[in-house]
Formats: structure tokens, sequence, C-alpha cells
């Protein structure tokens, strides 16, 4: 194992990157050909506000005051994902809902300007409060308070990805609800988008994949060992990956510190990648930024083990930062690391070379305007004109 403002909607000009240029590393390149949709994931939700603290020796002890030695700032929500995926240099649209205060202006900025992402299906609701999360990381884990208003009809449909139709897109990745349909995801199945969805915990204890009606439109399902066992019913995850098959073409179980474990019916293909043993700072966002890992690769047309290798190690890399989007890994980042783990004397070569791929992909030294531009610890020193 290895130790280790507004988008116009007239198509990319620049994308996964810092708002400064082009990414650094296009994996799609050699598949890109004139007529491709304008981009090659689509993605819709609540972005939030997110507001980190680091530095805490422990959690919060009631009737008493902490003090945290760092903070940052950050879009959340939604927008970990969609930072996730720009940073490893997919054209990503959004489709979301933007409080008009200060918090919702900071956070396209953010998105827009700093990530290269395309908001033009996304609006900016009059008199809407933009939902808060204060996340407080110690121990390896962290405690988060959200705060929000009941968002108006208009941020609900927007959210919801309607009334407009989905754009074009390669892929799109849709969080699942059970007992609830979203119609933009047959919409956009039924135009060729390639569906990925996750699934969060099921609060009504029902556990019936039957409510996840949507899964039928689904390339790909990505819960993680608990939920894909409680919706199956298996006794282990591997089972319930396979049992899942019968629902979706493609199971992928994330097993914790374990890996992953992935099933491709179509192929009769299995995989399993352990993980990357890391000193794990702050989960958040670890989930979205395996997600977008494994999108890339399979958007690249990348063998299933690779990619879960590579969503594994995007995973690993973000879980060392603290935040959901301010630790999504760009590609300075990935190659940083495999340049590091080929200059250990003591690295196992078997697991050096289930990374081997990269070797073609990552880039060969930084630039200027490298590594990514991260979001800062304050909202804003000047005002807006």
């Amino acid at each position: 194992m290895i130790a280790s403002n507004a988008s116009t909607g007239k198509g990319p000009s620049h994308f996964g990157g810092t708002g400064h240029g082009q990414a650094r590393v296009d994996p799609l390149a050699a598949l890109r050909v004139p007529g491709d949709p304008p981009w090659d994931v689509y993605l819709t939700g609540t972005v939030f506000l997110d507001i980190i603290f680091t530095g805490l020796d422990s959690a919060p002890v009631r009737g008493t005051e902490s003090w945290a030695r760092g903070m940052g700032s950050s879009p959340g929500g939604v927008a970990n994902m969609a930072t996730a995926l720009a940073r490893l240099g997919l054209r990503t649209s959004l489709a979301a809902a933007f409080g008009d205060d200060h918090y919702g202006e900071y956070c396209w900025d953010a998105l827009a300007q700093g990530e290269g992402i395309d908001l033009s299906p996304s609006r900016t609701v009059p008199g809407w409060h933009s939902p808060v999360t204060v996340s407080m990381a110690y121990e390896g884990e962290r405690t988060m308070v959200s705060h929000g208003h009941e968002p108006p009809p208009e941020a609900v449909l927007i959210q919801e990805g309607a009334p407009n139709c989905p754009p074009r897109a390669r892929a799109a990745v849709a969080s699942l609800e059970p007992g609830k349909r979203a119609p933009w995801i047959a919409q956009a199945a039924q135009e060729g988008t390639c569906i990925f969805a996750d699934v969060g915990w099921d609060e009504t204890g029902e556990w019936d994949l039957a409510g996840l009606a949507d899964l039928e439109h689904c390339e790909a399902f990505l819960p993680n060992a608990q939920e894909a066992m409680r919706y199956t019913g298996a006794t282990c995850p591997r089972e319930a990956a396979h049992a899942l098959t019968e629902h979706v073409p493609l199971a992928v179980v994330t097993l914790g510190a374990e890996g992953a474990y992935a099933v491709d019916r179509r192929t009769g293909e299995t995989a399993e990648v352990p993980a990357i043993e890391v000193e794990a700072l702050d989960p958040t966002g670890a989930g979205d930024v395996f997600v977008a890992g494994f999108v890339t690769g399979t958007l690249a047309g990348w063998p299933l083990s690779d990619r879960l290798a590579f969503a594994g190690l995007t995973a690993a890399l973000s879980v060392q930062e603290f935040g959901g989007s301010l630790s999504a890994p760009g590609w300075s980042e990935i190659g940083a690391w495999w340049r590091k783990v080929q200059s250990v004397a003591s690295q196992d070569p078997t697991a050096l070379r289930r990374y081997a791929f990269l070797a073609d992909l990552v880039p060969e030294e930084e630039s200027p305007g490298w590594p990514l531009r991260r979001a800062v610890p304050t909202i804003g020193f000047g005002r807006s004109g």
C-alpha cells in the first residue's frame, strides 16, 4: 500500500482552472471532436457558504469559548462536487440558486471566476438569504452547524433543475432522494447524458431501492458500504455491489479505509483498489471528490481499476486539507504526489504500478499560477462596485 460574475452560456472560454487560463491537464483532450456537448458534466443542487474553523484541539465545550488557529471560507454544498470536477479539467455547468446577499455574491464569484464553472443555468434570487454551514474540524473529524431559510419557489425550481432544460452534457451527477423523482434526470438521460448517482442517508429508515425511482435512468451508482448493504440487505459491501447491478449497470461501493469495490454488469468486470494511507485532517467533501475522480476516469475511457485508483487518490489528497471545495485537488497536487511517491526508496513497486497510468497525465513541473487558487479566509476585503 502506498503511504504517503455570471457566465454567458455561450460555451466555455476556460474550464477546470483558476480563472487565469485553461486547465493544465484536459483528461478528455483525445476524445474531443466537433459537435460534442458544450459541457462535460452538469449538476444541480444547493450552494452553501462554508466557514471552516481549523486548529481546534478538541470539540467545543459547553459554556466555554474556543479559539481556532485557522479559518477558511468557500462555497459548499453542491459546490464541493462542481469544484472538484472543474479542478480535474472537466467543463462543468452548475444550476443553483444564489442569495442576493454578500455571501451569495462571494460564492458566485468564487465558482465562476475562481474555478471557471459555468453558471448560466443558475440565478440570483432576490430577498433570499444564502444557506450557511460552519464546520469545526478536530481530531480528524468535523462537527457542522447549518442555517438556512426556506427557499422561495423560484429557488426550489432552480435547485431541482427546472424550469430550464438541462444543458447538453456528456455526464451529470445526481443526488437521489428516496421517494422523490427529479424530472431533469430522465430528460438528461433521454438526451444521451450519462448519469452518475450518489445518495444520502435514508432518514425514513425504509431503505427501499424502489424508492430511488430515478436509478433506472442512471449509468452508475456510488453509495458507501453502509448505504449499499442497507439498500440490498446484503451482509457485506462486495455482495451489495453485485446486487445493485440488478438495478444499475455499474455499481461502485466505497469501503472507507479499505478503499473501494466496483462491478460492471455489462462487461462482467470487477475491481477493488485499497485506500492510500494518509493522515486525515478533515473528511468534508471527500465523497464528492471521489465521485468527481471516478466520473473523470469514466469519461476518459480508463479501465475500471484505474478509475477506482484515481478516485481514491483524489479523495485521499482532499482529506489532508481542511474544508470541502477548499480541499479538492487539482492536477498540480496530483502531479506533486506522483513525483513524491516515486522518490521514496522504500516504496512498494507493486503499489506504485497501480498508479503508473498517471505518468502520461500529470504536469511535468509547476508553472506560474499554480497550484489552483483556493478560497481565502475572509469573505472579501473590498466592496462591490
